[in-house]
Protein backbone atom coordinates (compact mmCIF):
# COMPACT_ATOMS: atom_id res chain seq x y z
CA UNK A 1 0.00 0.00 0.00
CA UNK A 2 2.84 2.40 0.83
CA UNK A 3 4.31 2.08 -2.65
CA UNK A 4 0.88 2.82 -4.08
CA UNK A 5 0.96 6.23 -2.39
CA UNK A 6 4.49 6.87 -3.67
CA UNK A 7 3.37 5.99 -7.21
CA UNK A 8 0.33 8.26 -6.85
CA UNK A 9 2.66 11.11 -5.84
CA UNK A 10 4.92 10.28 -8.78
CA UNK A 11 1.99 10.36 -11.23
CA UNK A 12 0.66 13.67 -9.92
CA UNK A 13 4.15 15.16 -9.85
CA UNK A 14 4.66 14.22 -13.51
CA UNK A 15 1.32 15.79 -14.46
CA UNK A 16 2.15 19.00 -12.57
CA UNK A 17 5.57 19.15 -14.22
CA UNK A 18 4.05 18.61 -17.67
CA UNK A 19 1.06 20.94 -17.46
CA UNK A 20 1.58 23.31 -14.54
CA UNK A 21 -1.74 22.28 -12.98
CA UNK A 22 -3.21 19.15 -11.50
CA UNK A 23 -1.76 18.98 -7.97
CA UNK A 24 -4.89 19.36 -5.87
CA UNK A 25 -7.12 18.69 -8.86
CA UNK A 26 -5.75 15.15 -9.24
CA UNK A 27 -4.33 14.22 -5.84
CA UNK A 28 -7.46 14.81 -3.75
CA UNK A 29 -9.77 12.73 -6.03
CA UNK A 30 -7.14 9.97 -6.19
CA UNK A 31 -6.95 9.82 -2.39
CA UNK A 32 -10.74 9.89 -1.96
CA UNK A 33 -11.84 7.56 -4.77
CA UNK A 34 -8.66 5.53 -5.30
CA UNK A 35 -7.60 4.91 -1.70
CA UNK A 36 -10.87 5.56 0.19
CA UNK A 37 -9.25 8.26 2.32
CA UNK A 38 -11.73 10.35 4.32
CA UNK A 39 -12.45 13.57 2.30
CA UNK A 40 -11.34 15.95 5.06
CA UNK A 41 -8.06 14.04 5.55
CA UNK A 42 -7.46 13.92 1.78
CA UNK A 43 -7.96 17.69 1.50
CA UNK A 44 -5.88 18.54 4.58
CA UNK A 45 -2.97 16.32 3.55
CA UNK A 46 -3.09 17.54 -0.06
CA UNK A 47 -3.00 21.20 1.05
CA UNK A 48 0.36 20.74 2.78
CA UNK A 49 1.50 18.55 -0.13
CA UNK A 50 0.76 21.48 -2.49
CA UNK A 51 2.42 24.06 -0.23
CA UNK A 52 5.67 22.08 -0.02
CA UNK A 53 5.86 21.12 -3.72
CA UNK A 54 5.16 24.70 -4.89
CA UNK A 55 7.53 26.38 -2.41
CA UNK A 56 10.50 25.48 -4.59
CA UNK A 57 8.81 27.19 -7.52
CA UNK A 58 8.44 30.41 -5.54
CA UNK A 59 12.13 30.38 -4.66
CA UNK A 60 13.07 29.97 -8.34
CA UNK A 61 10.71 32.73 -9.48
CA UNK A 62 11.96 35.11 -6.75
CA UNK A 63 15.47 34.82 -8.15
CA UNK A 64 14.12 35.93 -11.56
CA UNK A 65 12.15 38.80 -10.04
CA UNK A 66 8.88 37.97 -11.84
CA UNK A 67 6.53 37.81 -8.83
CA UNK A 68 4.14 40.76 -8.52
CA UNK A 69 3.97 41.03 -4.73
CA UNK A 70 1.37 43.80 -4.83
CA UNK A 71 -1.08 41.46 -6.55
CA UNK A 72 -0.12 38.63 -4.15
CA UNK A 73 -1.01 40.88 -1.20
CA UNK A 74 -4.34 41.88 -2.76
CA UNK A 75 -5.27 38.23 -3.23
CA UNK A 76 -4.11 37.43 0.31
CA UNK A 77 -6.29 40.21 1.78
CA UNK A 78 -9.26 38.18 0.60
CA UNK A 79 -7.97 34.62 0.82
CA UNK A 80 -6.46 34.58 4.31
CA UNK A 81 -9.59 35.76 6.19
CA UNK A 82 -11.79 33.53 3.99
CA UNK A 83 -9.52 30.56 4.71
CA UNK A 84 -9.66 31.14 8.47
CA UNK A 85 -13.45 31.53 8.43
CA UNK A 86 -13.84 28.36 6.37
CA UNK A 87 -11.63 26.44 8.81
CA UNK A 88 -13.78 27.69 11.71
CA UNK A 89 -16.90 26.57 9.83
CA UNK A 90 -15.42 23.11 9.18
CA UNK A 91 -14.48 22.80 12.84
CA UNK A 92 -17.99 23.84 13.85
CA UNK A 93 -19.62 21.33 11.50
CA UNK A 94 -17.19 18.62 12.61
CA UNK A 95 -14.62 17.37 10.11
CA UNK A 96 -15.19 13.73 11.04
CA UNK A 97 -18.91 14.11 10.57
CA UNK A 98 -20.52 12.46 7.53
CA UNK A 99 -22.17 15.78 6.60
CA UNK A 100 -18.76 17.46 6.47
CA UNK A 101 -17.49 14.75 4.09
CA UNK A 102 -20.45 15.31 1.79
CA UNK A 103 -19.94 19.08 1.81
CA UNK A 104 -16.23 18.68 0.99
CA UNK A 105 -16.97 16.22 -1.83
CA UNK A 106 -19.53 18.63 -3.35
CA UNK A 107 -17.07 21.54 -3.04
CA UNK A 108 -14.42 19.34 -4.70
CA UNK A 109 -16.78 18.55 -7.59
CA UNK A 110 -17.62 22.22 -8.15
CA UNK A 111 -13.95 23.23 -7.97
CA UNK A 112 -12.93 20.52 -10.46
CA UNK A 113 -15.63 21.53 -12.94
CA UNK A 114 -14.63 25.21 -12.65
CA UNK A 115 -10.95 24.30 -13.07
CA UNK A 116 -11.60 22.13 -16.13
CA UNK A 117 -13.79 24.86 -17.63
CA UNK A 118 -11.03 27.41 -17.06
CA UNK A 119 -8.55 25.14 -18.88
CA UNK A 120 -10.89 24.31 -21.78
CA UNK A 121 -12.57 27.68 -22.32
CA UNK A 122 -9.80 30.16 -21.55
CA UNK A 123 -8.94 30.95 -25.18
CA UNK A 124 -12.60 30.76 -26.28
CA UNK A 125 -13.71 33.27 -23.64
CA UNK A 126 -10.84 35.62 -24.50
CA UNK A 127 -11.82 35.49 -28.18
CA UNK A 128 -15.50 36.02 -27.34
CA UNK A 129 -14.69 39.11 -25.28
CA UNK A 130 -12.65 40.56 -28.12
CA UNK A 131 -15.44 39.85 -30.61
CA UNK A 132 -18.10 41.52 -28.39
CA UNK A 133 -15.99 44.49 -27.40
CA UNK A 134 -18.81 47.01 -27.84
CA UNK A 135 -21.37 45.10 -25.75
CA UNK A 136 -22.35 46.88 -22.47
CA UNK A 137 -21.53 43.81 -20.33
CA UNK A 138 -18.11 43.39 -21.94
CA UNK A 139 -17.49 47.14 -21.62
CA UNK A 140 -18.29 46.90 -17.89
CA UNK A 141 -15.86 43.99 -17.50
CA UNK A 142 -13.09 45.92 -19.22
CA UNK A 143 -13.87 48.96 -17.06
CA UNK A 144 -13.55 46.73 -14.00
CA UNK A 145 -9.97 45.85 -14.82
CA UNK A 146 -8.95 49.33 -16.07
CA UNK A 147 -10.25 51.29 -13.05
CA UNK A 148 -7.67 50.58 -10.35
CA UNK A 149 -10.05 50.96 -7.39
CA UNK A 150 -12.48 48.40 -8.83
CA UNK A 151 -9.63 46.11 -9.88
CA UNK A 152 -8.27 46.03 -6.33
CA UNK A 153 -11.71 45.14 -4.93
CA UNK A 154 -12.22 42.46 -7.58
CA UNK A 155 -8.80 40.95 -6.79
CA UNK A 156 -9.62 40.79 -3.07
CA UNK A 157 -12.97 39.13 -3.86
CA UNK A 158 -11.23 36.61 -6.13
CA UNK A 159 -8.81 35.89 -3.29
CA UNK A 160 -11.72 35.31 -0.89
CA UNK A 161 -13.38 32.91 -3.35
CA UNK A 162 -10.12 31.00 -3.80
CA UNK A 163 -9.64 30.87 -0.03
CA UNK A 164 -13.01 29.16 0.46
CA UNK A 165 -12.64 26.75 -2.47
CA UNK A 166 -9.05 25.77 -1.71
CA UNK A 167 -9.72 25.22 2.01
CA UNK A 168 -12.78 23.11 1.25
CA UNK A 169 -11.41 21.12 -1.67
CA UNK A 170 -7.65 21.88 -2.07
CA UNK A 171 -8.49 22.78 -5.70
CA UNK A 172 -8.55 26.15 -7.45
CA UNK A 173 -5.36 27.95 -6.50
CA UNK A 174 -3.73 27.06 -9.84
CA UNK A 175 -5.92 27.25 -12.93
CA UNK A 176 -8.70 29.44 -11.48
CA UNK A 177 -6.22 31.87 -9.97
CA UNK A 178 -4.22 32.12 -13.20
CA UNK A 179 -7.28 32.70 -15.40
CA UNK A 180 -8.60 35.53 -13.22
CA UNK A 181 -5.15 37.15 -13.10
CA UNK A 182 -4.89 36.96 -16.87
CA UNK A 183 -8.16 38.88 -17.17
CA UNK A 184 -7.67 41.45 -14.40
CA UNK A 185 -3.99 42.13 -15.17
CA UNK A 186 -3.55 41.80 -18.95
CA UNK A 187 -0.25 43.69 -18.86
CA UNK A 188 1.41 40.96 -16.80
CA UNK A 189 3.63 38.61 -18.79
CA UNK A 190 2.80 34.91 -18.81
CA UNK A 191 5.71 34.11 -16.49
CA UNK A 192 4.58 36.86 -14.09
CA UNK A 193 1.03 35.45 -13.97
CA UNK A 194 2.29 31.94 -13.20
CA UNK A 195 4.84 33.18 -10.64
CA UNK A 196 2.32 35.47 -8.88
CA UNK A 197 -0.31 32.74 -8.82
CA UNK A 198 2.13 30.24 -7.27
CA UNK A 199 3.43 32.84 -4.78
CA UNK A 200 -0.13 33.32 -3.54
CA UNK A 201 -0.92 29.60 -3.59
CA UNK A 202 1.92 28.62 -1.25
CA UNK A 203 0.86 30.65 1.83
CA UNK A 204 -2.81 29.98 1.06
CA UNK A 205 -2.37 26.21 0.98
CA UNK A 206 0.06 26.32 3.92
CA UNK A 207 -2.35 28.26 6.15
CA UNK A 208 -5.26 26.04 5.13
CA UNK A 209 -3.15 22.90 5.62
CA UNK A 210 -1.90 23.97 9.06
CA UNK A 211 -5.50 24.79 9.99
CA UNK A 212 -6.55 21.29 8.92
CA UNK A 213 -3.68 19.80 10.97
CA UNK A 214 -4.97 21.47 14.15
CA UNK A 215 -8.24 19.56 13.82
CA UNK A 216 -6.50 16.29 12.95
CA UNK A 217 -7.16 16.08 9.22
CA UNK A 218 -3.55 15.77 8.04
CA UNK A 219 -1.98 12.31 7.73
CA UNK A 220 1.74 13.03 8.12
CA UNK A 221 2.97 9.57 7.08
CA UNK A 222 0.78 9.75 3.97
CA UNK A 223 2.15 13.22 3.22
CA UNK A 224 5.75 11.96 3.36
CA UNK A 225 4.98 9.09 0.99
CA UNK A 226 3.28 11.41 -1.52
CA UNK A 227 6.22 13.82 -1.44
CA UNK A 228 8.65 10.92 -1.92
CA UNK A 229 7.01 10.27 -5.28
CA UNK A 230 6.05 13.79 -6.35
CA UNK A 231 9.42 15.54 -6.07
CA UNK A 232 11.15 13.34 -8.68
CA UNK A 233 7.86 13.26 -10.61
CA UNK A 234 7.90 17.02 -11.08
CA UNK A 235 11.47 16.81 -12.38
CA UNK A 236 10.53 14.06 -14.86
CA UNK A 237 7.34 15.87 -15.94
CA UNK A 238 9.14 19.15 -16.59
CA UNK A 239 11.37 17.34 -19.10
CA UNK A 240 8.49 15.44 -20.72
CA UNK A 241 6.46 18.63 -20.97
CA UNK A 242 8.96 20.04 -23.42
CA UNK A 243 8.31 17.15 -25.81
CA UNK A 244 4.51 16.81 -25.50
CA UNK A 245 2.52 19.73 -27.02
CA UNK A 246 0.54 21.81 -24.51
CA UNK A 247 -2.51 21.83 -26.81
CA UNK A 248 -2.66 18.04 -26.37
CA UNK A 249 -2.01 17.75 -22.64
CA UNK A 250 -4.17 20.56 -21.23
CA UNK A 251 -7.46 19.51 -22.93
CA UNK A 252 -6.81 15.90 -21.89
CA UNK A 253 -6.25 16.96 -18.29
CA UNK A 254 -9.33 19.21 -18.40
CA UNK A 255 -11.54 16.35 -19.62
CA UNK A 256 -10.26 14.07 -16.83
CA UNK A 257 -10.94 16.75 -14.23
CA UNK A 258 -14.42 17.39 -15.64
CA UNK A 259 -15.27 13.68 -15.42
CA UNK A 260 -14.05 13.45 -11.82
CA UNK A 261 -15.91 16.64 -10.92
CA UNK A 262 -19.17 15.26 -12.28
CA UNK A 263 -18.58 12.00 -10.35
CA UNK A 264 -18.19 14.00 -7.11
CA UNK A 265 -21.59 15.62 -7.62
CA UNK A 266 -23.47 12.42 -8.53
Amino acid sequence: MEWSFVLAGLFVGIMVGMTGVGGGSLMTPILIFGFAIQPAVAVGTDLLFAAITKAGGVWAYMKHGVINWQVVLRLAYGSVPATLLTLVALHYVGVSDETSGEIITIALGIALILTSSALLLKDFIAGLLRAREGHPFVTALYYLREENKHKVRATVLVGAFLGVMVTMSSVGAGALGAVTLLFLYPRLKGSEVVATDIAHAVPLTAIAGIGHSTVGTVDWSLLSLLLLGSLPGIYIGSHLGVKIPEHVMRPLLAIILLGVGVKCLL
